[in-house]
């Protein structure tokens, strides 16, 4: 039997013994086919042979509907920072609905959660959307308007929310925007699209790090991206939905660059809807009301009162910048140790990342942009996504894990332990 036929076969029993162990996961997801396509409302969510049902959450781990206990290391894709059940975020938001729930105005909460992320990220406005898709949507409109200009740059590779998927090239359920995909940390083939096209580009947005496959900018490429941006009138957006966990003010800031203007999202409201997009007053105050040429900007739970009172306990008390320096750094040290793991083992793995966000993929050198994620061995991948789940272990299908502050000491020795057992498993199909 070859390796490719002996480790497919691998996974086929993986699946089988997935499904045999899960029979009330199983009977979840044939219920929610019924309502819901494919059996959820989250594409990424899916994965053979069905999708876990999760029924409870404590601190770093999940339980799901079969009792079977994991160590959470998706973290809702950075979204679940705080790890589940984060009792001070609850005892906040069950306060402020006591007294409000849905105002219909403003109202102090939502002053109080702008301030704190305008000092915080060292933005002079901010406006609060529902996600982070809606952040990036509102951030781009207002690049094309302030620039008079249609086209943005995205990334091959690069994700911004459910219309702005780029992961290989342009999509077509994407938002219609006229767009220049670019490759991702080649900062001359992207200078010269930029001079090429810059009479007709509005915005540049990158994210600092990849998030589908936790893949870094290099420095001198962010950078030399805001220069470039700069030199013909085109805005810089940095997305840092994910990546504005990492260290003080988020990685675009450790990496020297202060862009035009910054999307946030995910971890901020501690597991309710969010999303924001800041930047200088002079851009942002087009949203001003007050203006008779502002650009409308509607959004009914924008400013909701579990969002605003979450908000507000999370980045006032629970993470703060001493808080992000310290998981930054013991992210660092994880990614360390899991690269130890990978040496001990023949196996074509490697692993990228920065901080507390950390990828583990099924190729034999680290992928350095978009495309090199593409050549991922799926089935490799499955194996050890399958595998760690059966010893306790939730990672993203696609080999991501995310540290969250829930997760402790006992957990990521548990996580290794399993990584080096499933490792030294698929060693036999090579």
């Amino acid at each position: 039997m070859t390796t490719e036929s002996a480790l497919v076969a691998v996974v086929h029993r993986l699946r089988r013994d997935t499904a045999d162990r899960n029979p009330a996961s199983r009977e979840q997801h044939e219920r929610a086919r019924a309502v819901l396509p494919g059996g959820s409302t989250r594409t990424i969510l899916h994965h053979a042979p069905f999708p876990l049902t999760f029924v409870e959450g404590d601190g770093g781990t999940l339980i799901d509907a079969d009792g079977h206990r994991y160590v959470d290391l998706v973290g809702d894709y950075t979204a679940g920072l705080l790890g589940h059940s984060e009792k001070r975020v609850h005892a906040a938001v069950a306060d402020a609905l006591a007294n409000n729930t849905s105002v219909g105005g403003v109202h102090p909460l939502e002053i109080r959660f702008a301030e704190l992320v305008c000092n915080r990220f060292g933005h002079q406005r901010v406006r609060f959307t529902n996600s982070g898709t809606e952040a990036n949507l509102f951030a781009i409109t207002l690049a094309r308007i302030v620039t008079g200009r249609s086209t943005i740059m995205v990334m091959h590779g690069g994700y911004h929310g459910g219309v702005f998927f780029y992961s290989n090239g342009n999509a077509p359920w994407n938002a219609p925007f006229p767009t220049i995909v670019a490759p991702y940390n080649d900062l001359e083939k992207c200078e010269q699209l930029i001079q090429d096209n810059g009479s007709e580009l509005a915005a540049v947005i990158v994210e600092p790090m990849l998030g589908s496959g936790c893949v870094p900018a290099e420095p001198r490429f962010l950078s030399g991206l805001a220069n470039a941006t700069q030199q013909v009138g085109t805005l810089l957006i940095t997305d840092e939905v994910m990546t504005s966990r990492h260290g003080p003010r988020g990685l675009a800031d450790l990496l020297g660059v202060r862009p035009d203007i910054a999307t946030f999202g995910k971890y901020f409201a501690g597991g309710f809807s969010f999303g924001a997009f800041a930047g200088r007053a002079e851009l942002l105050d087009r949203f001003d009301a007050s203006k008779p040429d502002s650009i409308p900007h509607a959004g009914t739970f924008n400013n909701n009162v579990a969002t605003m009172s979450a908000g507000c306990v999370v980045m006032g008390e629970l993470f703060t910048s001493d808080t992000a320096v310290s998981l930054t750094a013991r992210g660092d040290d994880l990614r360390a140790r899991i690269d130890d793991v990978l040496h001990q083992h023949k196996l074509p793995l490697s692993i990228t990342g920065f901080g507390s966000m950390n990828a583990v993929h099924a190729l034999a050198h680290r992928p350095h942009n978009g495309a090199d994620l593409l050549e991922k061995d799926p089935v490799l991948q499955e194996a050890l996504f399958l595998s760690l789940l059966q010893r306790g272990v939730y990672t993203a299908p696609r080999g991501s894990l995310n540290l969250g502050l829930a997760i402790t000491e006992r957990d990521i020795d548990h996580y290794l332990g399993a990584l080096d057992e499933t490792l030294g498993e698929l060693s036999d199909s090579f």
